[in-house]
């Protein structure tokens, strides 16, 4: 690393859990030097993860500049703003303006470090920040005056001798697992050009990571008909309509081998989505298989619209900080002896769930419920006289037929999500707070307000890595 890198110094605000500090780590090699943020929860994983930081929980407006800096020049900083207050997700709610102002912490900082400033400034926040504008009497935004304030703040950084560009950029084409997509603002004041990484995934590039990679198959996944409470009707929708579209219609449905042992320990071998069965021995056929696939569980869908049900072969779809959306799904398969009841000895436990009590007839009635209501009479009779002409609960993998004996559910844990996000798998995300671990809700807020690292990663090594390294050559 080239001794400018060395005496410049790196500053996160907003710095949240250090979603941004982990990939402009992986680019510099390096710690960040300062992380600022407010909420004690979200320091207590950056500190767990980044303990060479020095850190400041505190209002980033209450930060001074000049002292945190202690006058050594900043070559890099970055700025996630609270986002929530310019999303679509906030609907029609009044905004705050004192959180739509965050973004002013950007010109702060410039104007008081002087020629100290940071050389390259980085900022991350949904694309609707580019609507940013004055609020009416009600807390509403102004649509004949959107996008005013924003513009107003670019013209504010060009005046400090800042260049400044903005792009939309989804973190699947930078090799994370998910669809993210996010606005991200650089601002230069060094003379060199602003550089946009180029795509890494995609079509023409490397495939997708998929949602299927970032699953936890240890986890038990328990069955939807076993439920103290029932499951919301639109959730119960989307349960059917995977089932449908992954498992029984599905040519190569993504299976999941499960390998049960007298101690109810799992041996899981997981077929890849892109080549799910070629492998599978006649050994292993004689084993549960789980067919799952992923579904919303919020989102409701428009009139008409067809129930939300993604799959794994694709990345995740956004974590929000507000709360879980995201739901395994796994359809327990048992083989179908040619018009005979399997007397259970082949379901051996997968995902823990599956019990000596067969769940098989409450899986056909729920899939007639939602999918076959025009079916001929005999569906409603108990599976084992559907005949293969019918295929309604029944699946075929590599030519031998097996029946859905179970359908289980569960949300995604917050390590999945985390995975999904881009962190790396030894990432700590349940550090103690006031003597107690982090709790699950606090590991999803702080995930869903986290930036991607790969993304950051690919931003910082082009913009200040490389140019860093050829000024000081």
């Amino acid at each position: 690393m080239s001794s400018l890198l060395g005496r410049e110094l790196v500053v996160d605000n907003f710095a949240g859990g250090g979603g941004a500090s982990t990939g402009i780590e992986a680019a510099l090699g390096r710690s960040v030097d300062i992380a600022i943020n407010h909420d004690a929860e979200a320091i207590a994983m950056h500190m767990a993860n980044h303990p060479a930081t020095e850190h400041y929980c505190e209002d980033v407006f209450s930060v001074d500049p000049l002292k945190v800096t202690n006058g050594e020049p900043v070559g890099l900083a970055w700025f996630s703003p609270d986002c929530k207050h310019f999303s679509k997700a906030k609907g029609g709610k009044p905004r705050s303006q004192k959180i739509r102002g965050l973004a002013d912490v950007v010109v702060e900082w410039a104007e008081k470090l002087g020629r100290r400033k940071p050389r390259v400034a980085m900022l991350e926040n949904v694309e609707e920040f580019q609507t940013w504008g004055p609020l009416l009497g009600d807390g509403r935004p102004d649509p004949a005056r959107k996008g005013e304030t924003f513009r107003e703040w670019v013209t504010k950084l060009r005046a400090l001798g800042y260049v400044v560009e903005w792009r939309e950029l989804k973190a699947a084409d930078y090799g994370t697992p998910t669809s993210r997509k996010r606005l991200f603002v650089i601002a230069r004041c060094d003379g060199l050009p602003i550089v946009w990484p180029e795509p890494t995934h995609g079509k023409g590039r490397l495939p997708y990571r998929t949602a299927a990679e970032c699953i936890d198959w240890s986890i038990p996944c328990p069955s939807i008909f076993e439920r103290e409470r029932p499951l919301a009707e639109a959730t119960m929708r989307r349960i059917a309509r995977g089932v449908r579209r992954y498992v029984i219609e599905a040519t190569e449905p993504f299976v999941v081998t499960m390998r049960g042992t007298e101690d109810a320990h799992i041996d899981q071998s997981v077929r890849s989505i892109h080549d799910p069965l070629r492998t599978v021995s006649a050994a292993e056929m004689h084993h549960a298989l789980a067919v799952p696939t992923l579904i919303q569980t919020s989102y409701g869908e428009r009139k008409g619209q067809a129930p939300r049900v993604p799959g794994l072969e694709k990345p995740v779809g956004t974590i929000m900080a507000q709360g879980q959306k995201h739901a395994l799904v796994a359809a327990f398969l048992a083989r179908h002896y040619g018009g005979h009841e399997n007397d259970g000895s082949d379901l051996r436990i997968p995902f823990h769930t599956v019990t000596a009590k067969d769940h098989h007839s409450l899986v056909h009635a729920f899939l007639i419920k939602y999918y076959g209501a025009d079916q001929a009479p005999e569906m409603l009779e108990p599976l084992h006289t559907v005949t293969t002409k019918h295929r309604f609960g029944l699946v075929t993998v590599l030519n031998e037929q097996y029946y859905i004996a179970d359908i289980g559910m569960r949300m995604l844990a917050p390590h999945e999500l985390f995975r999904a996000q881009g962190f790396r798998p030894d990432y700590i995300i349940n550090p103690l707070v006031n003597g107690k671990p982090l709790t699950k809700t606090a590991q999803i807020r702080m995930c869903g307000n986290s930036v991607c690292p790969p993304l950051a990663e690919a931003l910082v090594r082009a913009n200040y890595v490389e140019q860093s390294q050829a000024l000081a050559a």
